[in-house]
């Protein structure tokens, strides 16, 4: 399938799950989130849910990363330069909702991209051969691509995987795990 079509088709089946649902697969999602092999690192970035969107609720990740002592970093999107400036998440940071509903810090301590080591991904899908489709702003691709190379990328999915994505271009940046209620794919 191409991207636009992914991308169609996704966004249809999202909005066909009820709040109940959504909430119940995100549960299971961060149960599964617990069995991945990542939790001896110090910093990690999460994408705050865009509810409108019947995005997965990353609040049960946030607890799991807070419950360990994590370093949660999150981003902050400038659509002028389609750069995502990355926060840590604290206490004291305020979260802010812009434009297009995507939950942000005001401001905060700034996190430098190379001392992130597993990020959480949004995407409307995803392939075996981990490749993703995310709404095509190529935030996320450009950030990783400025993070270590071994960073760990994580996708986060209500659906399993399709078979392959057409379109894949250089720019792309590919998962190491993607997690759905069911499955863990590994890549």
């Amino acid at each position: 399938m191409i991207k636009s079509e992914i991308r169609k088709k996704y966004k249809t089946l999202r909005n066909k799950l009820s709040e109940i649902e959504v909430d119940d697969l995100s549960f299971q999602i961060a149960n599964s989130v617990l069995k991945l092999p990542i939790w001896q690192y110090s910093y990690y970035h999460i994408f705050l849910t865009i509810e409108e969107k019947k995005e997965i609720i990353t609040n049960y990740i946030l607890s799991i990363l807070s419950g360990k002592d994590k370093n949660i970093v999150v981003p902050k999107s400038d659509f002028s330069t389609g750069v995502m400036t990355n926060f840590l998440l604290t206490d004291n940071t305020t979260l802010k909702k812009n434009a297009l509903d995507i939950p942000e810090p005001v401001d905060g301590i700034e996190v430098a991209n190379h001392l992130i080591e597993v990020v959480f991904i949004p995407l409307l899908g995803f392939d075996k051969l981990g490749n993703r489709v995310g709404y095509g702003k190529g935030f996320y691709d450009k950030f990783l691509a400025s993070c270590k190379p071994e960073t760990i990328k994580i996708g986060l999915s209500f659906f399993e995987a399709e078979d392959s994505i057409s379109e894949i271009s250089t720019q792309d940046e590919k998962l190491d795990f993607c997690v759905t209620p069911k499955t863990i794919y590994t890549f």
